[in-house]
């Protein structure tokens, strides 16, 4: 009798712990992606008329910038809107990295397509004082951030998602 007790036991025991090593785990709940956000640099307000500005001296310098302080992240993607001073803004580090910029709309923020496709990667995303903390609070699934004020262009946001976890950081970068 003893030794059927302590051989029941240890079937017990062996059974129990093949099935939590055995349990799977899914993908997405170990698929770490890390989203860069950033508001465009300066833009040339000369002309109150033009929707379309490109980036002043400033913002160009600004522009190169931004590479220098991503040169050590490894993106894999580098998303803009269509707008002169958001292209300008995303094309230094596109070009560091030699990925092609991509457009998203940003009136359709952080949809599935966008997420599939962005989905276990690291991702650079240039927009807006408006589009880029709704961008970020979007992702976050939280209306955290604020609009950037207009006299804003320091602003970095990260955001990583490992399954259904978040993480995000606010830095300032001159």
């Amino acid at each position: 009798m003893r030794y059927l007790c302590i051989s029941l036991f240890l079937f017990i025991s062996c059974f129990t712990s093949c099935k939590d090593a055995t349990t799977p785990v899914t993908p997405e709940a170990t698929v770490t992606t890390t989203y860069y956000l950033i508001r465009h640099a300066e833009k040339d307000r000369s002309d109150p008329e033009n929707r379309n500005p490109s980036l002043t001296e400033e913002g160009i310098a600004r522009a190169n910038n931004w590479a220098s302080t991503f040169e050590d992240v490894p993106f894999d993607a580098v998303y803009s809107t269509t707008y002169a001073r958001t292209q300008q803004t995303a094309m230094p580090t596109a070009t560091q990295k030699g990925l092609e910029i991509q457009s998203y709309d940003p009136r359709n923020l952080f949809d599935e397509n966008f997420q599939n496709a962005t989905l276990g990667k690291t991702v650079l995303v240039v927009g807006h004082s408006n589009t880029t903390p709704n961008f970020v609070n979007a992702i976050i699934k939280e209306d955290r951030f604020q609009d950037i004020d207009d006299s804003n262009n320091t602003n970095l946001y990260i955001v990583t998602l490992t399954g259904d976890k978040s993480s995000t950081q606010l830095l300032h970068i001159d």
